[in-house]
């Protein structure tokens, strides 16, 4: 696995089996998957220990000493300490995953832009990869999480630490009884993006609220194939917030031609190809809007926009699962 992504690739086969002698991959290429599996979650358990330490010293401080000024200071440590943790994942997934990776569109960002990034969803793997493809290159993505996730063992302190933002999930039966707490998330995230002015910063979210899976999509009658119908509303607020901070919104679309994986499939290395392509666009002139005027209005508008934003996304999933298709690697398709 490269860990400089290329600009641009032709669908490639699964790799072949590693080689011995000279020239060799890396022997961890050689291990039956369930132990190159329990390796690379080793590596994984140890980078996350050693980086932790620092993140979560720096973040006592600033508890500690609250306020704007030690913000200024401490902030762009804490996401440093991030990115050197991004780093050390890309190190270990470099030396135990065989897997090849087909990324176009990163070589023009800017590491002190400030971006807005959307991305399909189907597994936890999507985390990984847009962090190996990004790091560095642009600020820390700083992504939408469940609630719940806040109880993640370290991982929910260490995102805490990183003023990732913590969203409550309401059904809409719930919604319906109680709609006040519609408002909840969106306070989450005025509350989050304030934070977030502080230092050029990557606002990350999964639009669709949810991984993919058959199921789910199954539910849903908008016309998409392989991507389940985008929410708006925490974008919508980001871009409230920080719309006119924001250089540009950045398209990433993550396709996987053998087959979406698990956590553990991708740590035993047993994906082939990940298919990463980033698209800088820009933010249409007006989303933002009036912080004074209608808000349900502004919220449609971005609910539109979006919509044809996942439309395109869409067809350009379908375009490249064909192309890999024709080439023998990709499964049957999502139906």
């Amino acid at each position: 696995m490269s860990v400089r992504p290329r600009t641009r690739q032709t669908p490639t086969a699964a790799p072949a089996p590693p080689a011995t002698g000279a020239g060799s991959r890396p022997w961890p290429h050689a291990l039956p998957p369930p132990l190159r599996g329990v390796l690379a979650g080793a590596l994984l358990l140890l980078n996350t220990l050693l980086w932790c330490g620092a993140l979560f010293a720096l973040a006592l401080v600033r508890l500690l000493l609250p306020g704007s000024a030690v913000r200024r200071v401490l902030d762009p440590w804490l996401n440093r300490v991030a990115s050197a943790w991004i780093a050390g994942n890309s190190a270990w997934m470099r030396w135990t995953q065989p897997t090849a990776w087909d990324v176009a569109g990163v070589e023009a960002l800017a590491p002190r832009a400030w971006y807005l990034v959307v991305c399909n969803h189907q597994s936890w793997v999507d985390i990984f990869a847009l962090q190996h493809v990004l790091n560095r290159r642009i600020p820390l993505l700083k992504f939408f999480l469940k609630r719940e996730l806040i109880w993640v063992p370290v991982m929910g302190l260490a995102w805490w630490a990183l003023d990732f933002p913590f969203m409550r999930r309401h059904s809409e039966a719930a919604l319906r009884r109680h709609p006040e707490k519609r408002q909840q998330d969106l306070d989450a995230t005025r509350r989050a993006c304030a934070k977030f002015a502080l230092v050029p910063t990557s606002v990350m979210n999964f639009v669709e609220g949810t991984r993919f899976t058959p199921a789910k999509h199954a539910r849903q009658a908008d016309g998409l194939r392989h991507l389940l119908r985008p929410k708006a509303g925490g974008l919508a607020m980001a871009i409230e917030v920080l719309g006119e901070r924001f250089d540009a919104l950045l398209d990433m679309t993550i396709v996987y031609p053998g087959g979406v994986p698990t956590f553990w499939q991708f740590l035993c290395g047993r994906v082939p190809r990940i298919v990463v392509r980033a698209e800088r666009r820009t933010l249409p002139a007006g989303l933002h809007g009036d912080p004074a005027g209608d808000e349900a209005a502004r919220r449609r508008q971005v609910q539109q926009w979006l919509s044809a934003l996942w439309a395109a996304k869409d067809a350009q999933i379908e375009a490249l699962l064909a192309e890999a298709q024709a080439a023998g690697e990709a499964p049957a398709r999502t139906p």
